[in-house]
């Protein structure tokens, strides 16, 4: 409780801790990080299957993914994984590879 000393309340308080609990979360391990962005592609393209991707080759044409089907995807790597990724970032994400690499950078 000596943390909410200055919450108007100890319902304040109870609510200040719940948010922190929810918002640390551990450190993705690199089959979650995978499994997170699969599921994420997925939802964009559900004919995709995770063996059939090449991890050094360009995953928008593995998938036949438009611009704005990658775009979607990226937002949803945004939103599930609560990263940050700059339009200026974009051109870097071309592969699995590249992807995993930037995320994991992100997460850690």
């Amino acid at each position: 409780m000596a943390r909410c000393f200055l919450l108007k309340s100890v319902s304040d308080c109870s609510v200040l801790n719940n948010f922190e609990e929810r918002t640390v979360e551990p450190t993705m391990n690199q089959q979650e990080l995978l499994a997170a962005v699969v599921s994420t592609l997925k939802s964009i393209a559900p004919e995709v299957e995770e063996n059939d991707l090449v991890a050094d080759q360009p995953l928008r044409n593995q998938v036949d993914l438009d611009s704005m089907d990658w775009l979607n995807f990226l937002i949803g790597l945004h939103d599930k994984l609560k990263v940050d990724i700059p339009e200026s970032d974009y051109a870097r994400l071309r592969t699995l590879n590249d992807l995993l690499d930037y995320l994991r950078a992100k997460v850690t």
